[in-house]
């Protein structure tokens, strides 16, 4: 069950409903009626925002889980940054070309060529998570390269996203990867050979060019900034993949990551975790660093009872979150996964940006609609 809401009709719903009491009868309707100013400054002008928002409702019936989807504005070829959100299925497909060596494991030990750092798999991926680690997410994209990547997901359905480059690297879109050393035991390695991928060729949707301006090299660029080569991850795809990970047997043997239990185990653990669980230091990395939903405008701990599976992104006066929320003590679950563009002055990469002012607030605040929306529904 899909439900689009346009800007205009939001826009008549917030007046034609301004003097009702809000009830808890429509997910969209709830949340985007919040006269919240976290909530009302961005609806307001949404266009501007280029906010898409998918809440997807999670039901169980005679041990059979249904989903409905609630959308606004979601369009896959209207293109936004993802930034780090790209990173859930790189982790996901790591743990799946591992399961094609038999001698691989997620504990395998290994290091990039020409790189210091000798590591695992599974710490590569815990860092992902953890803390939306660039390099981790850097050093699995060399272990896959973009073709495996992307036939992998269009293989399992999701044709619309397009993995062309690594992250705040030098040169990030080299088809080329580096090879890898794997340590197969302690006195022998593995090297896998370089891959040469496809070229990256223009994406072909909507809204590639943004803005008015871009810094490039420390010089201001008077013409929008052009995104067709930059990856691509729309949200219908992000939640897809993301109730693939949480809730596989929603979807066909073919649609589905092949990963075994103790692999989704491991994931949804990962997924879930907070930094000082993985051991970085509270002072610098607080609960909600990279959970945006509920939590983001806030430094105080995350109730133990609240389990956030997520994974943001954050670029380019970006914001993404894709999460299933699960509250245990009250037994609300569902899944959200939203966007929106902060950067009023329409100039990218001068790193002035309303994150913290609009965009962190706006998602920490929509998270905590639909968790009371769920909330009340419980108590009625």
């Amino acid at each position: 069950m899909k439900h689009f809401f346009t800007p205009v009709f939001i826009i008549i719903l917030l007046i034609s409903c301004k003097e009702k009491v809000k009830t808890p009868d429509h997910p969209i309707k709830y949340a985007i009626e919040s006269a919240n100013p976290k909530i009302k400054k961005v609806v307001d002008s949404i266009t501007k925002y280029e906010v898409q928002v998918r809440y997807t409702e999670v039901n169980k019936k005679q041990g059979i889980y249904i989903f409905n989807n609630y959308d606004v504005n979601v369009n896959s070829k209207n293109y936004f940054y993802p930034a780090s959100s790209v990173k859930l299925p790189i982790a996901v497909l790591t743990l799946e070309k591992l399961n094609e060596n038999d001698s691989l494991t997620k504990d395998s030990s290994f290091f990039i060529e020409g790189d210091t750092l000798k590591t695992t798999f599974a710490k590569e991926i815990t860092k992902i998570f953890a803390v939306s680690d660039n390099d981790a997410y850097n050093r699995l994209f060399e272990f896959l390269g973009q073709d495996y990547i992307n036939k992998k997901l269009t293989e399992k359905g999701l044709k619309d996203v397009r993995i062309s480059h690594r992250l705040s690297t030098e040169d990030p879109d080299n088809v080329t990867t580096k090879p890898l050393v794997i340590y197969l035991n302690d006195s022998t390695t593995y090297n896998t050979k370089a891959i040469i991928n496809s070229p990256i060729t223009p994406l072909e949707i909507d809204k590639l060019k943004k803005g008015i301006s871009y810094i490039e090299e420390d010089s201001l660029q008077k013409e929008p900034f052009d995104f067709s080569l930059k990856n691509n991850y729309p949200i219908n795809d992000q939640q897809q993949v993301l109730q693939r990970v949480i809730f596989p047997e929603s979807f066909t043997k073919t649609q589905q990551f092949n990963l075994s239990d103790e692999q989704l185990s491991f994931l949804k653990s990962t997924m879930s975790i907070l930094p000082k669980d993985a051991g970085y230091p509270k002072g610098d990395y607080h609960d909600s660093y990279v959970k945006f939903f509920m939590y983001g405008d806030t430094k105080k701990p995350i109730p133990s009872t609240i389990k956030i599976y997520n994974k943001v992104g954050y670029a380019y006066g970006t914001l993404t979150d894709c999460a299933y929320i699960e509250d245990t003590e009250n037994n609300i679950q569902f899944m959200l996964t939203a966007t929106i563009l902060v950067n009023k002055n329409g100039v990218f990469n001068d790193n002035t940006y309303e994150y913290d002012e609009i965009g962190i607030p706006f998602l920490a605040q929509l998270g905590r609609e639909f968790y009371n929306y769920n909330l009340k529904k419980k108590q009625n």
